[in-house]
């Protein structure tokens, strides 16, 4: 009898320890799953995928970009500048998305057919950098398959009845085709019924002084407003960085060195985090990814998917600025995006030179990343412009052939708009 007792009681207690080892395993995994579901990791789908890739929610948000339009009609020009997601680009966009998806093959052309073509009924954009025309289209939600054709200056201009588009990459390649599905008629209603401002551009100008400087220099007839932004590194915590690239925030492999700049480091992948707010993330492995059909992503992919990568790592902490896409190239499995601040259509440029971010991938994996964390806020001061015959004067006596346009420089804590010859 006793036997049999102290038998049941070794029996209960081993069923216990048995349930609170279960228990203790599925708490492990749940806590595991939970910090995974945080960071965006996937451990089974990793498996199969290679990489963790970035949400296709956010892959799915419209890309858009600063752009400078100048309308021509029969009698004078109109301009802005706009983004490619406002109101009033939006019958401009739809008819480059018009334009651009019917356009044939691209002919070499010379640099006077595309200035002359400014002087026709004409629709004029400056996407301020070059990108590839299937990017382009993309900006505008249409398709073009011209990945190797880049354009930075495109118009749209009537000529003999009919409509041709132009493009120029912004150095020595111009090119032109007819679109038909675009009638003279349609451009000749969207000149009529402009309501832009008047602008010229630098080749208007019988000055000669204005020959000094690019001839598609864009100058409003009215100064705009812009403000003058304050400008501040708004990384208060560095944990959401870390698990926004699928870092442990509890890591122990964590340390910050003389400098102030934060360092993590494990395994085939390390990441800084500078005092100033500049995240540099690199891995040799397949850690950080973004969602592609095939092993190299199309250029649209790399496009769409880094994009949505840094939206999810900035969140909601550039302020009164927002990303746009200034280059991609592609060479193998190689490809490299960079990118820049804008605020309002007006670009935002480092006293260095560099850019807010850079993302380079090989094949679909993220190999190197920086970004700058900015945050930009209305000051509620208004920027002070130099007249223009006085910007004039100081690009001219520059390097010849400068751009004049206006934009921001960021060498601080305050950023004010200005004149750029660029």
């Amino acid at each position: 009898m006793e036997d049999n007792a102290r038998r049941s009681r070794r029996d209960l207690i081993q069923n216990i320890a048995i349930v609170a080892l279960s228990l203790s395993a599925v708490l492990l995994f749940a806590q595991s799953q939970i910090y995974n579901l945080i960071s965006g990791q996937d451990p089974l789908g990793d498996q199969f995928s290679g990489s963790a890739s970035v949400d296709a929610t956010l892959q799915q948000t419209p890309l858009t970009a600063p752009v400078r339009v100048a309308v021509t009609g029969a009698y004078t020009r109109y301009g802005a500048c706009l983004t490619t997601d406002a109101e009033s680009f939006s019958d401009l966009g739809l008819l480059l998305k018009e334009s651009l998806g019917s356009a044939g093959s691209l002919t070499a052309c010379r640099g006077r057919d595309f200035l002359t073509a400014l002087n026709s009924t004409s629709v004029y954009y400056d996407f301020l950098s070059p990108l590839p025309l299937s990017i382009l289209a993309k900006l505008v939600g249409g398709d073009s398959a011209a990945d190797s054709v880049s354009a930075r200056h495109l118009v749209l201009s009537v000529g003999s009845g009919t409509v041709s588009l132009y493009t120029w990459d912004g150095e020595d390649d111009f090119r032109f085709c007819q679109v038909p599905p675009v009638s003279a008629d349609d451009m000749t209603a969207i000149a009529s019924n402009c309501t832009f401002g008047a602008a010229a551009f630098a080749m208007d100008q019988e000055d000669p002084t204005y020959s000094r400087i690019a001839p598609c220099s864009l100058l409003l007839e009215e100064q705009p407003d812009l403000p003058v932004l304050s400008a501040d590194n708004p990384l208060s915590s560095t944990d959401q960085v870390l698990t926004s690239l699928g870092f442990n925030p509890s890591t122990k492999n964590r340390y910050t060195d003389s400098g102030g700049t934060e360092i993590i480091r494990e395994a085939d992948r390390s990441l800084q985090i500078e005092p100033d707010g500049t995240v540099i993330y690199q891995s040799s492995g397949v850690s950080l990814g973004i969602s592609a059909a095939d092993d190299v992503p199309t250029l649209s992919e790399a496009v769409d998917g880094c994009t949505a990568l840094l939206r999810r790592l900035l969140g909601d902490q550039s302020g009164e600025a927002a990303l746009y896409l200034e280059a991609v190239s592609q060479a193998g499995e190689t490809t490299v995006l960079r990118f820049g601040y804008h605020a309002d259509g007006v670009p935002i440029y480092f006293s260095d030179g560099g850019a807010a971010a850079e993302v380079t991938l090989a094949g679909v994996s993220v190999t190197e990343l920086s970004l700058r964390f900015r945050q930009y806020t209305d000051s509620g001061e208004t920027s002070l412009l130099l007249p223009l015959r006085q910007a004039l004067a100081i690009a001219a006596a520059g390097r010849e052939g400068a751009e004049l346009s206006i934009g921001y420089a960021d060498g601080g804590a305050s950023v004010s708009a200005q004149w750029l010859a660029k």
